[in-house]
Formats: C-alpha cells, sequence, structure tokens
C-alpha cells in the first residue's frame, strides 16, 4: 500500500490483486539466527541498498533493533553493484556474520553470485531464498516463493472465471523456509544447533 498500487489490502480496487510473502518482517528473525549460529560474536553486519532507501531504512531499524535486544553491535554495509558488495564483505572482520536484507531486486537478482562472494571471504551469511544456501551460502531464512506461486495461480483461476481482480484481498503466504548448508558451515567452523537442522526444509552437505 505505501507505493499507492493499491487501495487497501482486503479490497484493492481498480484491476489489480495479488499476493505478497514474508520476508522483510523476517529481518529480526534472521538477526535471531545469526546470534545462534556465531554465539560469541559481539557484531554483526548487515548489507542494504542505499538505491533503495525506503528498504534500506526499515530492514537497518529492525535489525537495529534487534541486534540491540541481543547485546550486539550492528555494522551497516552499503552496496549497489555486486563490485560495491564484494568490496564491503572484504573489510569484515573475521567472524563477522553478515544478513543480506530481502526485499530488494538487487539482493534477489544475483543472489548466486552473491553466495560466491561470501564463499570467497570465508563469511557466514543469511539470506532470503534457497538459491543462495544451494550455491554455497550458509543459511537462507524466507517466505516459501513456490507458495505464493500457488496462491497466484488459485486467483488466476478466480479471474479467468469471471472475478474482478479489485475484489479480491491481497493474499499473503505465512509459510516460511529454511535451507542449510552443512557443508558451508564445516569450513567456515559454524556449529548449526541440532534443532535447527532438524527443522530445515532442505539440508545441503
Amino acid at each position: 500500500m505505501s507505493l499507492g498500487l493499491v487501495a487497501n489490502l482486503a479490497r484493492p480496487g481498480g484491476n489489480i490483486t495479488g499476493t505478497s510473502q514474508l520476508n522483510m518482517e523476517l529481518g529480526p528473525k534472521r538477526v535471531e539466527l545469526m546470534h545462534q549460529l556465531l554465539p560469541m560474536a559481539t557484531t554483526i553486519a548487515i548489507a542494504v541498498n542505499p538505491a533503495n532507501p525506503a528498504v534500506a531504512e526499515v530492514q537497518t531499524r529492525d535489525a537495529q533493533e534487534a541486534a540491540r535486544s541481543l547485546g550486539l553491535q550492528l555494522q551497516i554495509l552499503e552496496a549497489s553493484t555486486e563490485e560495491e558488495f564484494e568490496k564491503a564483505v572484504a573489510t569484515l572482520p573475521q567472524h563477522t556474520g553478515l544478513i543480506i536484507a530481502a526485499g530488494d531486486s538487487f539482493f534477489l537478482s544475483a543472489t548466486t553470485r552473491f553466495a560466491a562472494i561470501t564463499v570467497r571471504h570465508r563469511v557466514p551469511a543469511i539470506a532470503t531464498g534457497r538459491d543462495f544456501t544451494a550455491a554455497g551460502g550458509l543459511l537462507s531464512y524466507g517466505g516459501s516463493v513456490a507458495d505464493s506461486y500457488h496462491l497466484a495461480g488459485i486467483y488466476t483461476g478466480r479471474i479467468l472465471t469471471g472475478e474482478k481482480p479489485g475484489d479480491l484481498p491481497i493474499l499473503r503466504s505465512s509459510k516460511v523456509e529454511t535451507y542449510i548448508n552443512l557443508k558451508a558451515a564445516g569450513e567456515l567452523g559454524v556449529t548449526v544447533p541440532q534443532g535447527l537442522v532438524i527443522a530445515a526444509d532442505e539440508v545441503f552437505e
């Protein structure tokens, strides 16, 4: 709604409806997960895109609040290009965990390349989607893309049978998925809690 695309979520109006998934709201949980993985670390970092200030501001604020509640310092890395991202990651002190901010198309568009950068610099990192972990990143925690597609398919059928998009409420997928790369954890010297491994949707070894 903040972008002005719909009047409200329950009744969008006009000729638009759709689905959304949990991602930006999960920022504090990603801070908690990083703290679980690196319990001795006193500082964690978050990468945000300054070219998208609205998203960066929300992500930074939420991460700062979560870090403060855990007694952690938060380091902000700003990057709008892959080159800037790699330079920023290269400056991180050893054993500093990195959270790659969600909700920004820049980070979503090159997930596998960002994973490769974190691997190259031996940085424990959390992102949002399965592709990040499959490419060698440590952990992914985010809303289910597949579930969002499923909901969108249902709406497509309803619209094709005559319902008006503006009368259909915006659906939100509440399913969250966790992916863990245990090979990356071993190479980074990170111990993944057994409970997290058991609860994961998929584990790469």
